[in-house]
């Protein structure tokens, strides 16, 4: 199901982040073959697929699998569509691209990977933050042997969000995005964190409406302990001035620092990486030096992606990367409504396995709106 000159035939399915997507593909095309685009708004289908030149498009998922060509199917739909058509996928013998969050509940991440083992075709999870420059600058590093022991990170996903986002009926909703800014706009950068210091032990956190009235937290305050004793605090909001993201990671050895304002490249440079002393920096850069850059983002996943299918490479992003994503999640929700630190990995039968929706529908309430402005 591959398509000319070995290119692999894909679709892409859901047109709204699904454009930036095409994006990729486009810089991808000795690589990739867009098949087809799906999207239920066929004037949104009919105009992707003229602007970048995809032979068909429509807004049946089934009605792809009709070309022998198309070898991998790439989701871009609201997070409450994801598991029954990434099932869907799988029965039809195709690979699947699913962006993030993968599915909403732990219990949804058993039926997956249920479905995976049986299945012919693959998952493939979307953390395409990983392939920033700067972050990929980090792990060359620690392959190299720097920054063995952590102390502290930091990570602020600091984001605005006004009205006009929430027009989507589904955003904002449990039912519809799932959860709110710990699941939908700070999961890549917490992503981060669990791949540069490992898994979390202990969760505490705080978590807020304060922005929008919508079902859903926008404000987030939380206290990790990881697994090999370091500390994080995670700061999110969607009620900032400008969107910007921020990560830092203390070591004993040196400190790296990444800011983005464009909040969807956390990991992209520029970022800053301090050795306390001369000699450490030299060492520093010496390795640095070493470092051979390659494609960011979107476009830096699906070389990957395509290197697992064509070349038998390892899975870019694993199953177990987005169960550990949506374990840490589900433990952050857990520990904002019962006010007590949840130890993590979280054991068979946990209460909040099945979901994460609080029982009371939601988080501490402050609107903007509920204030009067102080006298001047």
């Amino acid at each position: 199901m591959n398509g000319g000159n070995g290119r692999i035939g894909v679709a892409v399915v859901g047109l709204g982040v699904g454009e930036k997507h095409l994006q990729a593909y486009r810089e991808l095309a000795s690589l990739y073959d867009v098949r087809a685009v799906c999207d239920l708004d066929a004037v949104r289908a009919e105009s992707m697929a003229r602007q970048f030149g995809v032979p068909r498009h429509g807004g049946s998922l089934a009605e792809l699998f009709a070309d022998p060509a198309l070898r991998l199917v790439d989701l871009c739909t609201p997070p409450h569509t994801h598991l029954a058509l990434m099932r869907q996928v799988l029965d039809a013998g195709r690979d699947v691209v699913c962006e993030k969050p993968l599915v909403t509940s732990l219990a949804e991440m058993d039926a997956i990977e249920a479905a995976a083992r049986g299945a012919r075709g693959r998952v493939f999870p979307l953390f395409q933050v990983r392939w920033g420059l700067g972050f990929q600058r980090l792990r060359h590093l620690q392959r190299a042997g720097f920054g063995r022991h952590a102390l502290v990170a930091t990570v602020e996903t600091h984001w605005r969000r006004d009205a006009a986002y929430y027009r989507a009926p589904w955003r904002g909703t449990w039912a519809g995005e799932g959860g709110g800014v710990c699941l939908t706009q700070a999961i890549h950068a917490h992503d981060l964190l669990l791949q540069a210091l490992g898994p979390a032990a202990v969760a505490q956190a705080a978590l807020a409406t304060r922005v929008n009235p919508v079902q859903v937290e926008d404000c987030a305050a939380i206290v990790l302990q990881m697994a090999d004793g370091s500390l994080a605090t995670l700061s999110a909001t969607l009620g900032a001035a400008v969107n910007r993201s921020r990560l830092k990671f203390v070591f004993a050895d040196f400190t790296a620092t990444g800011e983005a304002d464009n909040p969807y490249r956390a990991g992209e440079e520029p970022w800053r990486f301090e050795a306390a002393t001369p000699v450490g920096q030299a060492e520093l850069d010496a390795a640095l030096a070493s470092f051979v850059p390659g494609r960011e983002g979107f476009a830096g996943f699906l070389e990957a992606v395509h290197r697992a299918l064509q070349q038998g490479h390892e899975q870019p992003v694993t199953l177990a990367d987005a169960r550990a994503s949506l374990e840490l999640v589900t433990a952050i929700y857990d520990a904002a409504e019962t006010g007590r630190a949840v130890t993590l990995p979280l054991l068979a039968g946990h209460p909040r396995h099945g979901g994460w929706v609080p029982a009371s529908g939601g988080f501490a309430r402050g609107l903007a709106g509920d204030f009067q402005e102080p006298r001047r």
